[in-house]
């Protein structure tokens, strides 16, 4: 089923850009793959932001909420629940973002796998709709046709490094992704946020670390830790995983800066501008217009009245 509904999806949708796009390079196919790819999971990307942005908006709500349990983990919850439901947030949103990636990454792999053992798997593993396309009739008739580099400089079928030694065309690809990681996920962590480490003693310490503070030095820590992972990851793995991977966090950095200099300017137009429909009713107080002061009779006025 996984297969089916997973891999064989994913891996024509690979096939169909390649076979449209002239030249038919498959580094490039790639490339436009991924591109495809992020751009549909852009609206997702958008919410995670957008939620992440109202949690750390939240947080003094939530030291609230803390101080009314009073150590009542059940009742902690039960308002947090009920807080969380009455801004829209849901704490697991994040999820929606990664298991898509995921799911396309091991389809992904598992397709390209195909075509590493065989590239017959080319013809094969498509629908047949898509053989019926010139390009991929003309390679059933001849598989060697099948360009499987990036644009002639980066054999995309080879691995990193293996016990016949290192390919570095491969490895530069491995350690652009692992770079490219890093920066996205720095990207997403507030300045001058303190390390793991420090938090940890200042709690030792007695000291209350807001839980924002907390989220953001566990998200400082996982930046280092997730670009190591990833180049473990795919040193050992065909170069267009590498390829993929790394095209996929340069344009994620620039989704996640185009959506967070959004928020940025949204505050600062609200902070300028202040319209009055955009403020809550809470905030609207209509001020009472000054009662003018009578003024003093005049010396006319005064004469008629004593007549």
């Amino acid at each position: 089923m996984f297969t089916t509904f997973i891999v064989q999806p994913i891996f024509n949708l690979l096939a169909l850009i390649y076979a449209l796009l002239p030249g038919h390079n498959f580094g490039l196919a790639i490339i436009i793959f991924t591109v495809v790819v992020r751009i549909a999971i852009y609206p997702l990307l958008r919410k995670q932001l957008h939620q992440a942005k109202l949690m750390r908006q939240m947080q003094p709500a939530i030291k609230e909420i803390k101080k009314k349990a009073a150590g009542d983990r059940q009742k902690e919850s039960m308002l947090l629940m009920e807080l969380y439901k009455e801004r829209g947030i849901n704490p697991i949103g994040s999820i929606g973002v990664l298991i898509p990636q995921m799911f396309i990454f091991i389809g992904l792999y598992l397709g390209l796998r195909k075509v590493v053992d065989n590239p017959q798997a080319m013809i094969d593993f498509t629908y047949p709709a898509l053989q019926q396309l010139p390009w991929l009739k003309e390679l059933a008739a001849n598989i060697h046709k099948f360009d499987n580099t990036l644009f002639g400089l980066i054999d995309l079928t080879r691995v990193a490094s293996s016990a016949k030694g290192t390919y570095w065309p491969a490895m530069l690809l491995v350690l652009g992704s692992a770079v490219a990681q890093f920066y996205q996920s720095r990207q997403l962590v507030p300045k001058n946020t303190r390390g793991l480490r420090e938090i940890l003693k200042a709690t030792a310490n007695g000291e209350e670390v807001d839980a924002a503070e907390r989220s953001a030095s566990t998200m400082k820590s996982t930046s280092y830790l997730l670009p190591i992972m990833i180049f473990i990851f795919t040193i050992g793995m065909p170069a267009a995983l590498s390829l993929y991977w790394l095209t996929g966090a340069l344009v994620a950095i620039w989704q996640q800066g185009h959506l967070l200099k959004q928020d940025e300017l949204e505050m600062e137009a609200i902070a300028d501008k202040r319209d009055v429909s955009k403020i809550p009713e809470a905030e609207i107080v209509s001020s009472p217009k000054p009662k003018r002061s009578a003024k003093p009779a005049s010396k006319k006025a005064k004469r008629r009245k004593k007549k």
